[in-house]
């Protein structure tokens, strides 16, 4: 995993293209589980507050991890 561009250091743009290429669907449902993560949603809502430059990445993901989302 890339690390997240920092919201003090990029564009909008530049963490938008980070969280779709992070989150892209691998045609593997199987081996991937992204979907099932995100339960469904798309990644672009879900990291919505992080690509308009309001809450971390790290703690979007975290907050997904334990399934507080």
């Amino acid at each position: 995993m890339m690390t997240p561009p920092s919201i003090d250091t990029s564009t909008r743009d530049e963490r938008r293209e980070f969280v779709l290429h992070q989150w892209r669907c691998l045609h593997n449902c199987d081996i991937c589980g992204k979907c099932s993560i995100l339960r469904g949603r798309e990644a672009e809502l879900v990291y919505a507050d992080y690509i308009e430059g309001r809450r971390p990445y790290m703690e979007i993901t975290f907050e997904i991890r334990n399934n507080n989302y």
